[in-house]
């Protein structure tokens, strides 16, 4: 199937997630099977929003070099992104043409989604700043792609439609850390009201 292009408009935004040296990068440390192949279909989507004159969000994953949300602090995940380092920056394939870069999991927390991180403590959760940053901007529509279909664009678009934009979901513009999850995640969304675009049923 041809690269599916969402139909852009001022009112729209295309979210970009995690897109970094850790996941994308064959180099990085949770590195996403084809991740890399995502960066050509995202930056085709990211220049088709900018001539619509859509807003574009890039996130990011930035942990402290010690946190609970990191297997060395009893967490789940192997440590990935720790701020500051390759792993953590946006890998250099990717076009930077965005409105905002939004840092999450800054104090340590786990930071699926872009417009939210929850205490993998206590799991309260508080807001990035993303759904306000949107809403000023006249956003009622959200687009998401980026790394990886199962975590963080899972959780990206699924509170997306909870804050109450329509969402759709670029499909061949995102990878699984696991296939199956992956399609488990596309039938979620799906399932939800989520449109999942360009997907192989």
């Amino acid at each position: 199937m041809a690269d599916p292009r969402a139909p852009y408009e001022p009112s729209t935004a295309l979210v970009v997630v995690d897109v970094q040296n850790d996941f994308a990068h064959p180099d990085g440390s949770l590195h996403v099977d084809g991740g890399d192949a995502v960066i050509g279909p995202i930056n085709g989507q990211i220049a088709a929003a900018r001539s619509a004159g859509a807003t574009v969000v890039l996130s990011q994953d930035w942990h402290p070099e010690q946190t609970s949300h990191f297997v060395t602090g009893g967490g789940t995940w192997p440590v990935h992104c720790v701020r500051g380092t390759w792993g953590a920056e946006l890998h250099a394939e990717l076009s930077r043409d965005a409105d905002l870069i939004i840092r999450k999991g800054t104090g340590g927390e786990d930071g699926y989604s872009a417009f939210g991180v929850e205490d993998p403590e206590t799991g309260t959760t508080s807001p990035t700043g993303l759904t306000a940053y949107l809403r000023e901007r006249g956003i009622d529509e959200v687009v998401v792609c980026g790394l990886a279909a199962d975590v963080c664009v899972r959780a990206t678009a699924l509170d997306a439609l909870r804050e109450g934009f329509a969402t759709t979901v670029l499909w061949e513009a995102t990878r699984a850390v696991d296939v199956g999850d992956g399609e488990r995640a596309a039938e979620e969304l799906a399932a939800a009201g989520i449109s999942v675009v360009g997907r192989c049923t």
